[in-house]
């Protein structure tokens, strides 16, 4: 029973005991080798696969609460010193942000069939760059239909001088 309800994670039954058979070998070499063990020691002791035993020492932390305090301060948690590997960095994000809007307003100079072929041709609107034939298939016209669109709307940008702009949000 100790083994099913003794932890916050519940580890299985006959972990519990690898990890039992673990730690009393811990126990053993510590007194042995008058210093901590090493995790090959152990393994060779117990006669289990030295990653086993890795994983199950590492399995086998107690868990920190992300709500517990930090320092002096009660006002401070662990949690607040984590960060979202995923996330983007707050200026990351801005920037991407500032990008965005550029281009939105660059593209808002031209027609609305100029701006999406851009989009799809370029993958401006966050997709792969489609090829002539895909974008000509969507607007059921000639892939050489759209090259001259595409060349128009380019021409149109060169002429507002807003081909910099463009490239700095490339």
């Amino acid at each position: 029973a100790l083994a099913d309800k003794g932890r916050t994670i519940r580890m299985p039954v006959h972990v519990v005991e690898k990890l039992n058979k673990i730690v009393r070998s811990e126990r053993k070499l510590r007194g042995e080798l008058c210093r901590e063990p090493l995790a090959f020691e152990i393994a060779r002791d117990v006669d289990l696969p030295l990653d086993e035993v890795e994983q199950i020492l590492r399995t086998s932390q107690a868990p920190v609460s992300l709500e517990k305090p930090v320092g002096d301060e009660e006002e401070s948690e662990f949690g607040h010193f984590l960060t979202d590997e995923n996330a983007p960095l707050p200026d990351e994000a801005a920037d991407t942000t500032l990008r965005q809007e550029l281009l939105r307003n660059i593209l808002g100079t031209l027609s609305h069939r100029e701006r999406r072929v851009l989009e799809l041709r370029y993958g401006l609107d966050g997709e792969q760059p489609r090829t002539l034939d895909e974008v000509g298939r969507a607007f059921n016209v000639t892939r050489e239909r759209i090259r001259q669109i595409e060349n128009q709307s380019l021409k149109k940008l060169r002429a507002l001088g807003v081909t910099d702009s463009l490239r700095d949000v490339a």
